[in-house]
């Protein structure tokens, strides 16, 4: 069996609707802690806003860890390998500039998840900003900074 990573894989024969709600996650190349700097962890979340203002997405709930991010977020224009494109296209532009360093950021390819009408949000957006706390980086989540949801 290959350890290579298969997110590329996972939007053969799958479409995105505008309106649906959708879990996002992606994680960097070999899994580097880049974002363990949370100033690199902000050119990410600025991408995520940039998302919002041109009116592709409604952010729900990110969190941003070391090596991956989780975003919930409701799609309006375009569609999700557009959204992902250029959120990573861009991020590793701005941080690989950051850094000095042209290196490869992001793994190929992100996971997603639509959600249901009767999942609950806000259980998804709280297991998605609890994920500092479970992986023991903080003891309280309001002292993680790279994270967001729209019920504050």
């Amino acid at each position: 069996m290959s350890s290579t990573p298969h997110g590329n894989h996972l939007r053969t024969g799958r479409h995105s609707e505008n309106g649906r709600v959708y879990l996002l996650t992606a994680v960097t190349h070999e899994r580097s802690p880049v974002f363990k700097d949370w100033r690199i962890g902000r050119l990410l979340v600025h991408e995520f806003r940039k998302a919002h203002e041109a009116g592709n997405a409604t952010s729900i709930a990110w969190v941003v860890m070391p090596d991956h991010f989780h975003w919930l977020v409701e799609l309006h224009n375009g569609d999700l390998p557009k959204l992902m494109q250029a959120t990573k296209a861009r991020s590793a532009r701005a941080i690989n500039l950051k850094r000095g360093q042209p290196d490869r950021l992001w793994q190929k390819g992100y996971f997603d998840r639509a959600m249901r009408k009767e999942d609950d949000l806000k259980l998804a957006a709280r297991y998605i900003i609890a994920n500092p706390l479970r992986a023991g980086l903080v003891s309280h989540v309001g002292d993680y900074p790279l994270w967001d949801a729209i019920w504050l």
